[in-house]
């Protein structure tokens, strides 16, 4: 079993208050749940108006699958019109692997 982790950093542009990032970041992570088997939730710079952590995970059988998914995520955010992508970091963890 593989669960892979992906930190994203992102930029939103034209955002002028709290609650107007809060509606862009749901919107945005609704989307990345319902095109792609992943979990996601914002987990870091709540406060800042135009940037925001997200983080994103996926538990499959094998690691070429995770990383595909994390690849498609990534095309689809690059080609984003309203965020940047800042950085984007991968970890990928291996479970049970020595039981037969």
């Amino acid at each position: 079993m593989v669960v892979g982790v992906a930190r994203l950093d992102v930029r939103l542009f034209a955002v002028h208050s709290l609650k107007q990032k809060r509606s862009r970041i749901r919107r945005l992570l609704n989307r990345l749940r319902t095109q792609y088997p992943l979990s996601v939730a914002e987990v870091g710079l709540q406060d800042m108006l135009q940037r925001a952590l997200i983080g994103a995970s996926m538990c499959a059988g094998n690691r070429q699958l995770v990383e595909s998914v994390f690849r498609q995520m990534e095309k689809e955010l690059e080609t984003a019109v309203e965020v940047q992508l800042v950085t984007l970091d991968f970890e990928y963890l291996h479970y049970g692997e020595d039981i037969a």
